[in-house]
């Protein structure tokens, strides 16, 4: 019987049942089904081998693809595997999945102990394997086969996983001489990997809970060539140098304190400030777009939240109450702003005339975070959003949406992250009960945001299942200056907060309706987009952002005087700096002021005192020549005004 198979250019091949994605890849041409990896078959990966029985859509997995090079990465964790078996016997074997760069195993080593020492020992026996080119064998075993094998193997970490597992559902893996419990898929064969470095050992617990046993974890990544991993390896070492807490310390804007508690910054003078101009700059985009700005509280009645659906999603994970003398009061931290601003919008009743009314805070919320979840601003317990919520019409949503879009490209342009896409998160089909509200909302959400998106000509991805519990969203998934790829700004249509606080407007009929809410929050978080753009600039801030836009550099002592009477005079015209008057050799300072990013060195010495002139240097540039006070100023407003005015 023929089949008919459709490829993502839209075109369509017939093939004979039981046909596999490798026999087809190889009727397109035999340098393609040399790169192919996996396949992608109705939106599912599978192994390349496996055979297809029924009309189809059909992707071909290469290494180009992230789904392509997460099955290498499942392939390699088994063949590290294979390698640490041959190496330790008898060492017992947990889960080894793909991770976003790379792959880990989790490893009881039972008598035997390991070290970073010995990586370099288990990259050599990999590379090795990988070499005898072994295929990816899959076995459908039953329950009771899986369990007598891993019983002989005296492994408790497979069989406790098997437990879990339906009899009709449970595969085996084998290649060479290593056979794993595992769902798939995998590469043809282990030749793919020409590059091996294991990059990291860590302890953690079997299934993540403390009470359990602590097992050893082994970081590494693969790649098909050798110049590959050098390029990656130099990348990790240019992520070393631009992570933002290192940055953050040296520019000294924000700290950790234990006695404060974790994930919770503190933000030091020149952050604070570096924040304030943040702020400052969307409240006036967002003032121009005609958003009213509003306070809410730190906390909130427990009540509030119940009504709202976060206490049932997330209240067993969030913080635990906060309790007051009168036994019947419950107050949580607030972990979203949203609930907050319906009540804003109920306050008082509203007109169609009103819509669409617009409210914008910058509120701290609170979430309970795993500490080994903590990293840096990343993944922090307290942040402050950029947050928004627009109550509008049913006929104003697509507009409302696309509004919000332009200030969302007007942030990332400004701030230089030029290179992202959209994705449309909506509901996961499969999952209906993650959600709340009617589909009959959920198709009208969904289909405005895929409508706005393609009317502003949005490069966009579809992902099902990262809608949020209330509705579907749009995600900006950015990439920074070394590839990697954030989600920073977003926008969500939401149908069923308005339905849960029964909020209303009297429409030109004079009868009630119930309003659109809209979220957004085109920075997400302060927190982690700062230290996105910290690493994205490496700390080298455009100028109406940078912490110091001037250092001034006395050539001698006796030119400190006049150096910060200028200093005084920039300041007055709001442009900030300081002054370098410590007894050093000009050619220091001026290195100094390099390493500290500062955009502009102001050289002064007899003749630019003589004259009440600087000798301006500009970092990336040279030597601008002399000019006065005033021309300097006018000069650094002109770059600033260019930097903004050019991206809106």
């Amino acid at each position: 019987m023929m089949i008919n198979i459709t490829l993502p250019d839209g075109s369509v091949r017939q093939v004979e049942t039981g046909t596999s994605s490798m026999d087809i890849a190889k009727s397109i041409s035999e340098g393609l089904a040399r790169n192919v990896l996996a396949a992608k078959i109705n939106g599912e990966v599978v192994d390349a081998s496996r055979a297809i029985t029924a009309d189809s859509t059909l992707q071909l997995l290469t290494w180009n693809d992230q789904e392509g090079k997460s099955t290498m990465w499942h392939s390699s964790a088994h063949v590290m595997a294979e390698a640490l078996e041959s190496l330790f016997p008898g060492i017992k074997l947990a889960i080894g999945p793909p991770v976003t760069n790379g792959f880990y195993y989790d490893i009881d080593f039972m008598e035997h102990s390991i070290s970073e020492k010995d990586l370099e020992r288990i990259e050599a026996k990999m590379k090795e394997l990988a070499k005898e080119k072994n295929t990816f064998v899959r076995k459908d075993v039953s329950k009771s086969d899986a369990i007598a094998y891993f019983t002989d193997k005296a492994d408790p970490y497979k069989l406790e996983l098997i437990e879990n597992l339906e009899d009709g559902t449970i595969t085996f893996y084998t290649q060479g001489n290593f056979t794993d419990l595992c769902r798939g898929p995998h590469m043809p064969d282990t030749g793919f990997i020409k590059a091996v470095k294991l990059t990291a050992i860590a302890g953690a617990y079997w299934k993540g809970d403390e009470k359990n046993k602590m097992l050893t974890r082994i970081y590494g990544i693969t790649f098909p060539k050798a110049s590959e991993l050098t390029e990656y390896l130099e990348k990790v070492e240019e992520a070393k140098r631009r992570d933002h807490r290192k940055l953050g310390k040296e520019l000294e804007l924000f700290t950790f304190s234990q006695k404060v508690g974790q994930g919770l910054p503190l933000w030091l003078p020149k952050g604070a400030a570096l924040r304030e101009r943040l702020e400052n700059f969307l409240k006036k985009a967002q003032r121009k777009a005609g958003y009213d700005q509003v306070i809410t509280p730190h906390i909130g009645n427990k009540e509030l939240y119940v009504t709202s659906g976060h206490y049932a999603k997330y209240g067993a994970d969030s913080f635990q109450p906060i309790r007051t003398p009168d036994p019947n009061e419950e107050f949580y931290l607030k972990p979203m702003n949203c609930p907050h601003h319906c009540e804003i919008f109920k306050s008082k009743p509203r007109s169609y005339k009103e819509l669409p009314t617009r409210f914008a805070e910058f509120g701290t919320v609170y979430r309970y975070e795993q500490s080994g979840e903590l990293h840096g601003l990343t993944r922090v317990r307290g942040f402050t959003q950029d947050d928004a919520h627009i109550f509008c019409s049913q006929d104003q949503v697509k507009d409302e949406f696309k509004n919000v879009i332009d200030i969302v490209l007007y942030v990332l342009k400004t701030l230089d992250f030029t290179n992202f896409k959209a994705q449309i998160s909506l509901r996961d089909p499969a999952n209906p009960t993650k959600y709340i509200g009617s589909d009959e909302n959920w198709e009208k959400a969904e289909n405005a945001i895929i409508e706005a998106a393609a009317e502003k000509n949005l490069t966009t991805v579809v992902a099902y299942g990262e809608a949020a519990f209330y509705g579907p969203k749009l995600d900006f998934m950015v990439q920074d200056a070394l590839g990697r790829e954030w989600q920073l700004g977003t926008i969500q249509v939401d149908y069923n907060l308005p339905e849960r606080f029964e909020l209303e407007y009297t429409g030109a009929d004079n009868q009630k309706h119930r309003p659109v809410m809209i979220h957004r929050a085109p920075f997400g978080s302060l927190e982690r987009f700062i230290a996105v753009l910290l690493e994205h600039c490496a700390g080298d801030f455009p100028l109406w952002l940078a912490t110091e836009q001037f250092a001034i550099l006395p050539i001698s002592e006796k030119y400190n005087e006049h150096a910060e009477k200028i200093s005084e005079v920039l300041n007055i015209s709001d442009i900030r700096g300081l002054v370098d008057d410590r007894n050093e050799k000009i050619g220091k300072k001026i290195r100094d002021a390099e390493l500290n990013k500062i955009p502009f060195m102001l050289i002064v010495g007899e003749k630019e005192a003589e004259n009440n002139e600087v000798s301006v240097r500009q970092r990336g540039a040279g030597d601008l020549g002399s000019m006065s006070i005033a021309d300097f100023s006018k000069l650094v407003q002109k770059t600033i005004e260019d930097e903004l005015s050019s991206k809106a």
